[in-house]
């Protein structure tokens, strides 16, 4: 859940729409645009390598940036949205969304469960995971990357509610706290075998004896 904040450059860009997107992805930089605070989009170029190496280390949605743009630093942002190609998995755009260091923003925030309920780990139990990410509310500078929830001493037919997570100092729930995020449910029982019905024998006909 770390909140700590990289530093990225970014050069503006002119041409938009998909032929110049192309152009610039096939010399190795991910389109981008930049917005916020009411001033007109910014479209920007990143350096592909550059923000993909910041990704794997842990730069993902709501991750907050210290942008240079055009060699002129001083811009603050939040990632907002990483699009890929569906096939090749490929960064193809990123929105970007300008705010103060210290400034409330919403974030909707992956849950990341710890450890393995007893009665799951039995295959008594399974977990069902009914909310898969946790909406906030605080500092830009303290969103976390994700909410981890520890699952380990969940037993049967308990579960979490959004009101039952200990959130960063700083942030506050943007979602009703009776929300239910994980339950903990039986496995259903194996249906029960059909039961053959028994064949009564047949009854002997009156005057069963052989005729005289």
């Amino acid at each position: 859940m770390s909140t700590s904040t990289d530093s990225l450059n970014a050069v503006t860009r002119d041409g938009i729409g998909t032929t110049a997107s192309k152009h610039l992805r096939e010399e190795g930089k991910t389109p981008a645009v930049l917005f916020g605070h009411g001033a007109p989009p910014l479209p920007l170029a990143l350096d592909a390598k550059a923000f993909l190496e910041l990704m794997k280390h842990g730069g993902g949605k709501n991750h907050l940036l210290n942008l240079t743009i055009d060699g002129k630093p001083g811009e603050t942002a939040l990632v907002r949205e990483v699009q890929r190609d569906p096939v090749t998995r490929r960064i193809v755009h990123v929105d970007l969304q300008r705010v103060g260091a210290s400034e409330q923003v919403s974030a909707s925030l992956p849950i990341v469960t710890v450890g393995v309920a007893a009665a799951v780990q039995s295959k008594s139990a399974v977990m069902d995971i009914v909310v898969h990410a946790l909406q906030v509310r605080g500092p830009a500078n303290a969103i976390p990357e994700s909410i981890e929830i520890d699952v380990s001493r969940l037993e049967v037919h308990h579960h979490v509610t959004a009101g039952d997570v200990t959130l960063p100092a700083g942030l506050a729930l943007d979602v009703d706290p009776l929300t239910t995020l994980i339950s903990i449910e039986p496995l259903r029982a194996a249906e029960a075998e059909p039961v053959a019905e028994a064949v009564a024998p047949a009854a002997e006909a009156p005057g069963g004896g052989s005729a005289s």
